[in-house]
């Protein structure tokens, strides 16, 4: 009996040691690729990650900023379907650039 457990006691060292190579030459390997990829590309600038505010006023601000958004292009998309002449839709594009911010302090009004 003991013949048998030290037998597969063998066994099972010499493939753990066996996936241990394996193992060892796949992360050498891809050392290796992670090495050759930073020397490559180590000259390129990184793109910087902004990462944005995350509290209750920055959401409720880009809440107000999009719903804005929202409603100065569905006036833009309906003044485009509604009005026939390039005048008018130009006409319709300037007094929208110059009534946001009225909308904007109407709406939202931050002093309340």
């Amino acid at each position: 009996m003991s013949k048998e457990r030290a037998r597969r006691r063998a066994e099972r060292e010499a493939a753990a040691a066996k996936a241990a190579a394996e193992r060892a030459e796949r992360d050498a390997r891809l050392a290796r690729r992670r090495e050759r990829r930073e020397r490559l590309t180590a000259w390129v600038p990184r793109p910087v990650r902004y990462r944005r505010a995350g509290g209750v006023l920055a959401h409720k601000r880009r809440v107000q900023n999009r719903l804005t958004l929202g409603v100065f292009l569905a006036v833009q998309i309906a003044g485009w379907f509604l009005l026939a002449t390039w005048p008018a839709r130009l006409a319709l594009l300037a007094l929208s650039l110059f009534l946001v911010p009225v909308f904007v302090t109407l709406a939202f009004d931050r002093r309340r």
